[in-house]
């Protein structure tokens, strides 16, 4: 049946009009029937007009509709066949059904329908199982944003690849800011005469503009010891590729020249301004120097660092002027504290005991009161008997506190000194560090990145041989009236000789000049190797564990003990330091259970191997040539797999953190 048909005539609000129309004629044709005839003939044609002006505007709008449905059918096909937007069918076994002919065009064989999934990614698949809603792919040069509809097994994929040229291009083109710093620049030119200085400012400069001309990086000199380089993301990319091999290119001049000259490089990058980006760049290169130089430190924005380089050992300053400087910044932050709160590091050695001891008479040569945390519970084989002569000693003994009376008389005002350690969770008591505004930190180990909040006063030194010896060298700056007690002066001595293994590793002439001044307070020397002794059995455990020992990449000893035997710090550290006496072995490795239920690994090198990036990359620390970790839910199977496969990555040139 036609439309007109099944359609009204006119409009409802019309048909209303026109009958009250015809009750108004009614009344004009009974009161003068010649208007009302007149009237009549205008009602017809006005009638007629309406009929035929509703059925035009009926036709025309079916016709716009009609011909509007077409258009949008065919808008329909286009957008589901022509549009540059992949629309993929698959069914339950992930194999093509349909896809529209902008995907095909990727095909190999003019058509998807038939293959699997993967062809488009390997991954594919598995993500969509993993109920992902979004999924990225690569097809070709493209790149592809797929919308992943699993109810209907539909893939929508929109073509990104603009925006992903745009997006690697703001990465790569994001501003970097570095510091370079001659580490020992000062002490190497202070003797020498202007021809020789002004050969070695050229040399260097030479150097480090040839490198930054090979990698497109703005440098400028802006002091005798320090450059600022403005480089983009991109070539710092292509920078931690390189492994910066300018830090080898520099340390080669010693090799030609006998200049012992090193570079420390502070890096700082990320989406903040550029005063953000300065204080990144400044705050990695005193993480570089804290942790002694020769090596490159790089910060985000989010504060993640990554370090490379640092293979050589921290030369020793010349100059003493630093240790006068802090031993009078100490002495008055002592005089203007209620008390003095001393800490080394959880199970403390002899460094930590007896620097503790050292930082404990410069309180007491100013005036204040001090004392040293120390858990009775928490005392190691290798200080035992320090700890035993302390203790016949009331005078000195009544000094030492375990950590929960130190919470008892610590105040805002005492001044905390952190002995032997920078790391707040290695501290003997880290709830101390949030009840005072004054802390010191005084250590010899290079600077990790977990470090205690604003302290006030940092005294780190990595080319010293120990914490005892920067200590040492505080007291020789007090008031002469400082008098050490012998067994004072012997713990001091103790800590130096243990940590440089009897004077043979990290030993300079300023750690003989400590001792001297020791030696001449009534240091010991016998009764420090009584402090040293070993019973037989804990001998014999240690050489049973050596003899477990085997080799690893030709010049590397790694020994791991049985599991459930439990051995303590001390003693998987003395295995280390014999494995390291071994004809043919650079570096060695100890692995063990713990008491505490964790795995400790132990490792010592002679300076080729850089040990604290390795353990640091196992949440461990300490010296390039002495470090350390421990390792929790870890078994020594899993701890030793792991370990070898940092040491391969290390010897394949990979050194980041």
């Amino acid at each position: 049946m036609p439309d007109s048909k099944k359609k009204p005539i006119l409009s409802r609000h019309l048909w209303v009009i026109y009958l009250l129309s015809v009750v108004v004629l009614l009344f004009i044709w009974y009161y003068y029937w010649v208007l009302g005839l007149i009237m009549t003939v205008l009602f017809a044609a006005s009638f007629y007009y309406s009929i035929r002006t509703e059925r035009n505007m009926r036709d025309r709008t079916e016709q716009y509709i009609s011909t509007l449905s077409h258009r949008i059918k065919r808008v329909g096909e286009e957008a589901l066949l022509e549009m540059p937007i992949g629309i993929v069918l698959f069914n339950d076994d992930y194999v093509v059904e349909w896809a529209n002919p902008y995907m095909n065009d990727f095909a190999e064989n003019d058509t998807l329908v038939g293959t699997s999934l993967s062809i488009l990614d390997d991954n594919l698949i598995s993500q969509i199982k993993e109920d992902n809603s979004e999924v990225w792919l690569e097809l070709e040069s493209y790149r592809f944003q797929t919308v992943v509809k699993k109810n209907e097994r539909l893939l929508y994929l929109f073509d990104r690849t603009t925006q992903s040229q745009i997006q690697k291009l703001y990465h790569n083109e994001q501003t970097v800011l570095s510091i370079i710093f001659l580490d020992n620049y000062e002490e190497i030119t202070q003797n020498m005469d202007d021809t020789l200085k002004s050969q070695l400012n050229s040399k260097v400069t030479s150097v480090l503009n040839s490198w930054s001309n090979d990698y497109g990086i703005y440098l400028k000199r802006t002091s005798q010891d320090r450059f600022l380089a403005v480089s983009t993301k991109e070539t710092l990319d292509q920078l931690e590729k390189s492994k910066f091999d300018i830090l080898d290119e520099v340390r080669g001049l010693n090799a030609e020249h006998n200049i012992p000259l090193t570079l420390s490089i502070g890096i700082g990058y990320g989406n903040v301004p550029l005063p953000s980006l300065g204080e990144l760049a400044q705050s990695s290169l005193d993480l570089s120097l804290g942790r002694g130089g020769d090596q490159v430190a790089i910060k985000d924005d989010s504060g993640k660092v990554r370090f490379y380089g640092g293979r050589t050992n921290p030369m020793e300053k010349r100059t003493r002027v630093r240790a006068r400087v802090i031993s009078h910044a100490l002495k008055e932050l002592v005089k203007e504290s209620e008390n003095v709160i001393i800490m080394g590091h959880k199970s403390p050695d002899m460094d930590s005991v007896g620097a503790a001891i050292g930082i404990l008479n410069i309180a007491k040569i100013n005036g204040v009161e001090g004392y040293i945390v120390l858990d009775p519970d928490d005392i190691d084989t290798g200080v035992y008997r320090l700890i035993d002569a302390i203790r016949e000693q009331d005078d000195l003994w009544q000094h030492f506190v375990d950590p929960e009376e130190s919470e008892a008389i610590i105040t805002s005002k005492s001044l905390v000194v952190v002995v032997d350690t920078h790391k707040p969770s290695m501290v003997a008591n880290p709830r101390l560090l949030n009840k005072s505004e004054y802390k010191v930190v005084i250590d010899h180990h290079r600077r990790a990145e977990e470090f205690i909040e604003n302290p006030t006063l940092v005294y780190m030194e990595p080319y010293a041989s120990s914490t005892a010896e920067l200590v040492t060298e505080l007291l020789e700056y007090q008031p002469k009236t400082l008098k050490l007690k012998m067994l004072e002066a012997t713990a001091l001595l103790a800590g130096i000789i243990v940590d440089t293994k009897s004077f043979t590793l990290r030993t300079g002439s300023r750690t003989f000049d400590a001792a001297s001044y020791l030696r001449s307070k009534g240091a010991d020397t016998v009764l420090v190797q009584q402090f040293m002794k070993e019973d037989l059995d804990i001998y014999i455990k240690r050489s049973r564990l050596i003899e477990r020992a085997e080799i690893f990449h030709d010049t590397i000893a790694i020994s791991k003990g049985k599991p459930g035997e439990v051995y303590g710090g001390v003693l998987i550290a003395q295995a280390a330091d014999t494995l390291l006496t071994m004809s043919g072995i650079s570096a060695s490795f100890v692995i063990s259970e713990r008491n505490d239920d964790r795995i400790g690994i132990s490792a010592r090198s002679l300076g080729d191997v850089n040990v604290q990036i390795i353990m640091e990359q196992m949440n461990g620390g300490g010296h390039l040539t002495n470090a350390a970790t421990q390792i929790e839910d870890t078994t020594i199977e899993d701890a030793e797999k792991l370990l070898k496969e940092i040491l391969q990555e290390y010897f394949e040139g990979g050194e980041t953190e």
